[in-house]
């Protein structure tokens, strides 16, 4: 597996645009701009509207999974969580 070396997250959505990953992990908490901004563009954009998104956060409410669920995230973890759920999440939704 490769990881591209990207400085922003322009950088990052272009990339993702380019060349589609078979999976993005999201945090909802991120600097500048919030892990729902991202996946509203990941699903605005035709070539990502069916990328797996597995949305990850320490924030247990509610309503950050509600409006996770609205912008069309694929899988949802609130912390904590083991590294065999995520993995087992991750082979799962790649699978798909």
């Amino acid at each position: 597996m490769s990881l591209p070396d990207l400085q922003s997250r322009m950088d990052a959505m272009a990339s993702v645009r380019i060349t589609p990953p078979d999976l993005i992990i999201l945090d909802v908490m991120l600097p500048g701009k919030s892990g729902f901004d991202i996946l509203r563009d990941l699903r605005e954009s035709p070539e990502t509207t069916d990328l797996p998104v597995l949305m990850l956060t320490a924030r247990g409410q509610t309503r950050d999974r509600e409006m996770a669920e609205r912008l069309g995230v694929t899988q949802f973890m609130t912390k904590p969580f083991s590294n065999a759920e995520v993995l087992e999440s991750v082979r799962a939704l790649v699978r798909d």
